[in-house]
Parts: C-alpha cells; structure tokens; sequence
C-alpha cells in the first residue's frame, strides 16, 4: 500500500527527487551519531525548493507519513535517524544564497554549507561568525535545527543570535515567513526563534536570513599546556573574569596525544591539559589581552605558554583543536556529548568525567569550548563488544546526570536528538516538558514531522 502514495508523490515533483533505491535509502538512515534504532525509510525525496517541500508536507500529511527533515547528516544526537515506513527529507539540492552588504544580510537555501556562506559574505567583505568544528562539512539547515554553536561563540553567540528570519513550512505543508531583514522587530510572538533549535519537529526550514558582521580581526592566539587539568580550568574562570577572549578552548590529555598521532605538530605529550586562547581586539587591545591571559596561564601553573600574532601560526593550533573528534575517533567508536554547566561548575564537571572514565574502565577524552562551559565528552567504545557498549552508555547516563546535578544542561549545541531524550524530563521538569509538547501538537497534530526526536 505505501508504494502506491510514493508513486504518486514522484509525479508531483521534478524528476529525480524521490529516490527509491534501496542502497541509496540505506545511506541516509543515520547521522554521526549512528543511532543504532535506526528504521528504514521507503524513499529520500530531496526538494529544490520551497514548493517543492509544501508538495512533501501536503502528501505526507494526507497519507499520516512520518517525515525526518535532515541537512548533511553530521549531527552527532540522532536527530536525522530514519522511521520505519517514513521518508527522509533532505534539503542538500537547497543550495541558493543572495548577500546584500547594505543591510548586512544574507538569504540562503539550508543546503549550503557553513563554509559557503562563510565564503560567500566573504566575498562582499562580511562575515558569518557561528563556526561549529565541523563548518566545512555542516549545513547551515541544520545548524539552525540544532542552534548549533562552534569555538568563537564565547564571545560572538551561537546560531541563533544571526537568525533575522525564516520560511518554514509547517507539517500541513503550510509556508510561513517569520521575521526578516530587520535589527529591530518586536510585532508579535517570537516565533522565529522557536523554530531555531527546534531539529525539525515543528516544521522544515527552506530559506533563512542571516545577520553578518564586518570582517574578524587579525587574532593574537595563546597556547599553554598545563600538568594539571586543575590548572587549566582555574585558568577559564581568571581569564573570562577579566576579559571576553574571542576563543578559550580545553583539549585533555587523550585529546593532545590523538592529535600529535595525526597530525605530528609536535604537542606535548606528557601534558594533562592544553588550552587556546585568541584576542581580536583592534591593535593594542589584542595584544595586551594575549599578555594577560599569558599571565593567567602562568599563574595556574601552565609549563609552558606560547604566544603569537602570526595569523598561520595561530590557525595552526585552531586547526588542531578543530581536529580534536576526527583525532580520537581514529582510536574507536564514539559516543559523543556536549553538557554544558556554569562556568564556576566547569572544573567540576570534568573531574566528574575523570572518575567515570576510571569507575567504567573507559577512555573518555573531553575537549571543551571552555568559555562558556560547553564540553564535548567522547567516550571510546567498540560497538561490536557487547559488555563495553553497556559500559559506554553507562557512562554517557552518567555524564548527563553530572550536568544536571552541577545546574547544566544536557546539550549545549548539537541538540537533544533521540540519544539524550531520556533525561529531558530531568533536565526541564514536568511543566516545561509538557509546554515543549503542547507547542508540538500545536504545530503537528499528527505527529508526523521527526517523530521520536526530542519529545
């Protein structure tokens, strides 16, 4: 019986946009996070645009078709993981963008990459500051479903605070435009932002409109390692007291080891912690913030402390950081987290992470936006290994109990997805859980859009 609907649904849309093939299907099940519940989909339909997507929405919704909106699969939750008997709608042919440097915005399809916008404003001398690690191969959809963030948000916010507007269309296949090209623009709820965020189960979104900035600064970068992750995390808490860095990132011992393995800059092994820090403050101020948080690493113990304002030299250790995942990952499977908590909890929580890693027996590296208190612990497991899969969720329940107990929460930026559904309860409380679930059946009363992601 589903064939039939199918057939009908290539018919209404441009040829080549439902796809069937089931090796092809296949591939689209999961996101990073390899949800191992995946289902299979009875077809991928991949829109070109905003009508196309409405064709979608109005079939999928006469025929109660459950529907799994994804970008480019790099979600790291499970928010892309396939529904039996549904499809998968991906938004990757979604790929036009328009800049326009008088208002400072840019409107674009949600297929494109972090990366290509980043590109394309650049060309008009502007700048799109959200830069998750994996900006070069994220869509910018999808950085909008999660409200995903990256390692400058310390001091430029994350997805969200560049989000002017939005065309979404709603599960009855319904288009709607929220917000625009506007700085200013308080008339009526602010629902622009609900939708950001919200990873697909309020509606899909086909065009959004970016806030840009002039151009970044040349950065001043700091690189200190430390014997003790104790240092290093008093040193977080001495710098954002004083000063907001552009960048203050945490790498842990496994972290640096993994990526000396690859990348052969010749990091120092024996180090418990390292951390980058940038400034892009103009001129002098750059430059005197560097000298402080060079003082603070000291004062905390750091070993050894490297600064510069050489732009390639700088990047090289951002780059490193970036390469964190990529690096440990190469050692085993990973289940991975992203519990954020105040930063006065922050040294806290990753001697937390240190005896979970010791009472289960497992590698857990944690690298950190540590300015703002976002950790991404990475826990290494063998997938085909029965009793360390048990531990490695063992472990990651833990962690996201550890948040909430230190006032956190269980996801700073790659979003609640399926895998950390089961502690949302906890984390908002019986009435806010109920609000999230009132707005859904609002929205999608038939529960058709990304069934089983958050709610």
């Amino acid at each position: 019986m589903a064939s039939a609907p199918i057939d009908l649904l290539s018919t209404e849309l441009p040829e080549g946009a439902v796809v069937t093939d089931p090796d092809i299907v296949a591939s689209y099940r999961q996101d990073r996070a390899a949800d191992p519940a995946a289902g299979t989909a009875l077809a991928v339909v991949r829109p070109t645009c905003t009508e196309d997507v409405q064709t979608v929405l109005r079939w999928a919704s006469a025929h109660r078709i459950p529907v799994v909106p994804r970008g480019m699969g790099t979600g790291l939750s499970g928010g892309a993981t396939a529904v039996d008997g549904g499809i998968v709608l991906s938004t990757e042919k979604m790929r036009a963008i328009t800049v326009d440097p008088v208002t400072r915005t840019a409107v674009a399809q949600p297929g494109l990459l972090n990366a290509e916008v980043k590109r394309a404003v650049a060309a008009h001398g502007l700048w799109y500051p959200p830069d998750p690690s994996s900006f070069e191969i994220c869509s910018i959809g999808g950085n909008i479903a999660t409200n995903a963030g990256g390692l400058c948000c310390v001091k430029y916010g994350v997805t969200t605070d560049y989000v002017l507007g939005l065309q979404v269309v709603l599960a009855d296949g319904t288009a709607v435009r929220l917000g625009g090209p506007r700085l200013k623009d308080v008339a009526g709820l602010s629902l622009t932002k609900l939708f950001v965020g919200s990873e697909g189960t309020l509606g899909v979104i086909t065009e959004v409109t970016l806030r840009l900035l002039p151009p970044q600064h040349p950065s001043c970068t700091v690189v200190a390692t430390f014997p003790t992750v104790t240092g290093a995390c008093d040193a977080v808490t001495g710098i954002t007291a004083r000063i907001r860095p552009a960048m203050l990132e945490f790498m842990d011992a496994v972290a640096i080891n993994a990526v000396e393995d690859k990348l052969r800059m010749g990091l120092d092994r024996g180090a418990a912690a390292m951390m980058v820090a940038t400034s892009d403050e103009r001129g002098p101020a750059g430059v005197e913030d560097a000298e402080f948080m060079a003082a603070v690493f000291a004062e905390c113990g750091a070993t050894e402390v490297f600064s510069t304002s050489d732009p390639d030299e700088g990047e090289a250790f951002v780059a490193a950081r970036r390469f964190a995942i990529p690096a440990v990952e190469a050692k085993g499977s990973l289940l991975l987290e992203d519990v954020g908590v105040p930063l006065a909890a922050f040294a806290e929580l990753v001697a937390g992470i240190e005896k979970i890693a010791a009472t289960t027996g497992l590698m857990i590296s944690v690298i950190a936006h540590a300015g703002d208190g976002n950790t991404h612990p990475l826990i290494v497991f063998d997938p085909a290994d029965a009793e360390m899969t048990r531990r490695a969720e063992k472990a990651f329940g833990e962690i996201m109990d550890l948040a909430i107990a230190l006032g956190g929460t269980i996801t700073g930026e790659h979003g609640v997805g399926r895998l950390k559904k089961p502690w949302l309860a906890d984390y908002l409380g019986p009435d806010a859980l109920e609000l999230n679930r009132r707005v859904k059946t609002a929205l999608d009363p038939d529960g058709i859009l990304n069934p089983g992601a958050i709610l």
